[in-house]
């Protein structure tokens, strides 16, 4: 009886005393991961310099491993990279420009650009990963001092602490997936495009092809001034009007380094975009436009496809810009007149077919009933003072060009990604431009990537007709080859008119520009006042 009641009390001593420790042990374990957490959310935080960036680099808990990429304004871009309960989070905090300048300038800089980018990420995510592990054992071990007030427990919760992020860390580098990186997925103002996606793939696939190349591609450019040096023939004289052409931008941020240079060597005196700086036209994509108010010369814009009224609106706003949308301006001497496309269709093929091919046309005479044709250059020109004398039609869609055909020398556009230049048998030039951002994303869809494409042309003081232009092209990303072609316009003088005399049709072509209808009407053309400073003084037509 004696011996059973010992028994029985030796065990419940030794429970008693075996819950106690599990007790200790749990709470331990519970301040350590409370404290751990917290560690690194607010402090496994770093910014390190990456080539002319300040990237942004920090760890979260999350239910589910994975790296997410900040590529703000267009979204997140995210990889189940790892498992785990940690996210990798990357951002650009700032960029420095007396850095890219000075990539730019420099070819061994430029050179050295791919390998330096690796050592500066190698050596953000160490510095990242140590201030991880101080900040949590400080964590743990503050969290154990405040919960137990006894040293030896807060020192065994920071080496709780301590392991956590051991183990965390040791999970995330055993099971990391580098096939992940081809299968993005898109959150915020990029959900449901799955042309963007595609794209994407494309682009992170190509990524270590294209790596050694990136740097290479700015410092092709300035390399530009000196291959155009060479050109022969024409000699443009102190007078010169210098109109830089671009188009399809596609919110490539590359195409601002081209045209900035471009802008630099061959003194240009005005730019003229004909559409598609956007990709999706959202709100967002605005921050893209604000590079215009840095130019310092005119910006002659009119709407293209991808462009939405949102993005018209902020283009206006500039410094510099001069929108044009169903409407003239004089800048710089020459007389532009510019019809934004009636179309918003980020997500269509650029090819035009059936009734919409026949609408842009109607559209594009609609328009031309409202020019005088322009016979002889403008100092042996009469017209009639309710048309508009036009030096240039700008628009996005070479066939509503098509449709002004006799009714001024030169007409001004882009939308299909390819180069060309055509004269018409009225007399009329057709110039279509390339992509000046290389077609955006979806560039790097091909096998080879779509080069930079612009254009300057040359016009006469007097005259106010094309007499010269070069154009230029930029190998897109990953190469490295630059190529200026010269052109003389055989006969700047020559007679335009039209063809034969077309109604216009009244076929509607929808909202964003007025319908053929309604300017074959007789409706007034808003023209604007002269523009010499880059300031929009008024187009009479609010977009």
């Amino acid at each position: 009886m004696e011996n059973s009641r010992l028994r029985a009390f030796a065990h419940r001593t030794v429970g008693s005393r075996l819950a106690r420790v599990s007790a200790r042990v749990l709470a331990v374990v519970l301040a350590a991961v409370i404290g751990g957490w917290l560690g690194m959310a607010f402090g496994a935080k770093v910014d390190t310099p990456v080539g002319p960036a300040d990237i942004g680099m920090s760890l979260a808990p999350s239910w589910s491993g994975e790296t997410v990429i900040d590529v703000r304004p267009l979204g997140t871009l995210s990889f189940d990279s790892h498992n785990g309960p940690l996210r990798l989070d990357l951002s650009i905090e700032a960029v420095h420009p007396e850095v890219a300048e000075e990539i730019l300038k420099n070819p061994r800089w430029a050179d050295r650009l791919p390998t330096t980018i690796e050592d500066d990420v190698i050596s953000g995510l160490r510095s990242l990963v140590v201030r991880a592990v101080l900040f949590a054992v400080v964590a743990g071990f503050l969290t154990g001092l405040v919960a137990f007030r006894r040293l030896s427990r807060a020192a065994w919760t920071a080496a709780g602490s301590l392991a956590m992020v051991v183990v965390l860390g040791g999970v995330s580098a055993l099971t990391f997936n580098p096939r992940s990186i081809a299968e993005p997925r898109y959150t915020g103002l990029l959900t449901g495009v799955p042309s963007l996606v595609g794209s994407a793939q494309s682009i992170v696939t190509k990524f270590t092809e294209y790596r050694g190349q990136l740097a290479k591609l700015v410092t092709n450019v300035s390399q530009l001034y000196e291959a155009g040096s060479n050109l022969p023939i024409f000699d443009p004289d102190p007078g010169t009007i210098r109109v830089l052409h671009v188009s399809d931008l596609h919110i490539n941020p590359l195409a601002w380094n081209v045209i900035k240079s471009l802008k630099d060597q061959f003194k240009v005196d005005l730019i003229i975009d004909t559409g598609d700086i956007s990709d999706h036209g959202t709100k967002a994509e605005n921050e893209f436009v604000k590079e215009i108010g840095s130019l310092d010369v005119p910006y002659v814009y009119v709407r293209g496809n991808h462009d939405s009224m949102t993005t018209q609106r902020a283009v206006e706003k500039q410094k510099n810009a001069v929108v044009l949308d169903g409407a003239a301006a004089t800048v710089k001497g020459l007389s532009i007149y510019g019809i934004g496309d009636p179309r918003f269709t980020p997500d269509k093929s650029v090819q035009a077919a059936g009734d919409e091919s026949k609408s842009l046309l109607d559209l594009g005479r609609a328009n031309a009933a409202k020019l005088a044709p322009r016979e002889r250059p403008r100092s042996a020109s009469t017209s009639a003072p309710d048309k508009i004398a036009a030096d240039i039609v700008a628009v996005h869609d070479p066939t509503v060009g098509r449709g002004l055909s006799g009714y001024v020398p030169l007409v001004l556009s882009g939308h299909v990604h390819a180069r060309s230049t055509e004269l018409l048998p009225s007399g009329t030039r057709l110039m279509i431009q390339g992509s000046t951002g290389g077609a955006g994303l979806r560039g790097l869809e091909h096998d080879e990537p779509t080069p930079l494409t612009a254009s300057v042309l040359y016009f006469g003081k007097s005259s106010h007709r094309l007499e010269a232009w070069d154009d230029i092209t930029v190998g897109g990303l990953g190469e490295q080859w630059i190529q200026c072609e010269r052109h003389i316009e055989p006969d700047p003088g020559r007679t335009i008119s039209p063809e034969s005399p077309q109604a216009p049709s009244p076929t509607a072509t929808g909202s964003g520009s007025p319908s053929p209808a309604a300017l074959a009407s007789g409706a007034n053309v808003p023209y604007a006042s002269e523009v010499s400073d880059g300031r929009r003084h008024g187009t009479g037509r609010k977009p």
